[in-house]
């Protein structure tokens, strides 16, 4: 098994090497194309136009753009994505410094998402055809139609003012200092035992990752609840109630593996549009992630960073994309006999 899921895990990752490559020239000649200089931020306000020209020669900015790519590109596969020009320090550090962040904030709202869409789910599916039925479809429209950053809003006005009961400001109490290991808090503090630390960090979560689970798990609970309604029809399912077994265990021990195939697709073609709404989400709380850096590098017509930023984003997405399709074919008997 263990060399299966290795093979189909090379195959999907040897895959989305194209994909990465044609994401790679998108977003370099897209960049090219905003009327932005860059090197506005470079350049002292005194600097002549024979300053420019000299900078713009020793960034390769004067080569054609098929060739300025294949520079990048060159370097790029070392592990240089060149340096940031507002921050004066190399690409690849500054998202190393700040991907942790947002990656422990995504997981973070996965996992609450799923804790509150998988028992919505079934608790949809339970409910068809009475009376309760409406409402809760309601319920689950109305949540679906807020999105992620208004949601923020609505938790940072009840829990962190009206009734403060949880931090809404950045990752970590005043006065605590950040452990150098990972860069995920939850796990450095934990390794260290340091209590404290690892409670304010903790709460300093909540709010975040509750916004983004609040627009993230509607759209499982409906997904669910589609698949299950699908599964109670299939023959495996007649053959159950044949035998005498109860519904409670054809649905959770049967009908909710098969159901949770398209819920667990869906995760991770969605999971791109919730690393997208932690950008705005982070903005709000003041969360020093890699969307705050994004935010940054835009406003400062930093072109670099946001180019580095973004193929990041392309490569984690390719990955998760490789991993879930793997998972996909792992429990999928009929998927593996043709993988």
């Amino acid at each position: 098994m263990s060399r299966l899921i290795i093979t189909i895990l090379l195959r999907r990752l040897a895959a989305a090497v194209p994909t990465l490559l044609m994401l790679s020239l998108i977003v370099f000649l897209v960049l090219r194309l905003i009327p932005a200089d860059p090197l506005a931020m470079m350049l002292p306000p005194n600097a002549t136009p024979a300053d420019a020209a000299v900078l713009r020669h020793q960034l390769g900015l004067d080569q054609p753009l098929p060739t300025q790519f294949l520079i990048w590109l060159a370097h790029a596969v070392r592990g240089d994505l060149g340096n940031s020009i507002s921050f004066q320090q190399p690409v690849l550090s500054l998202i190393g410094a700040t991907l942790p962040a947002t990656l422990e904030l995504c997981l973070t709202a996965l996992v609450m998402s799923l804790a509150i869409s998988i028992p919505g789910g079934v608790f949809a599916y339970a409910v068809t055809h009475r009376r309760a039925e409406f409402p809760v479809s309601l319920g689950v429209v109305v949540m679906q139609s807020i999105p992620s950053f208004l949601w923020a809003l609505m938790f940072i006005a009840i829990l962190g003012v009206y009734l403060p009961l949880l931090p809404f400001s950045g990752r970590l109490g005043e006065g605590m200092l950040m452990p150098r290991i990972t860069g995920f808090l939850l796990f450095d503090f934990a390794i260290k035992g340091q209590l404290r630390e690892l409670a304010s960090t903790l709460s300093h979560l909540v709010l975040p990752a509750l916004a983004l689970a609040f627009g993230f798990a509607p759209l499982v609970v409906r997904v669910m609840r589609s698949s299950l309604l699908d599964q109670r029809n299939e023959s495996y399912v007649a053959v159950a109630r044949l035998r005498g077994v109860s519904e409670q265990r054809i649905l959770w021990r049967h009908m909710l593996k098969n159901a949770a195939l398209p819920a667990l697709t869906m995760i991770g073609v969605q999971f791109g549009f919730l690393f997208g709404s932690a950008l705005l989400v982070e903005m709000i709380f003041s969360f020093p992630g890699i969307g705050n850096l994004m935010i940054q590098a835009v406003r400062s017509n930093d072109l670099v960073l946001i180019q580095g930023i973004a193929v990041v984003f392309c490569v984690l997405m390719l990955l998760i994309t490789a991993g879930i399709d793997t998972l996909c074919v792992v429990l999928n008997p009929r998927l593996r006999k043709s993988a």
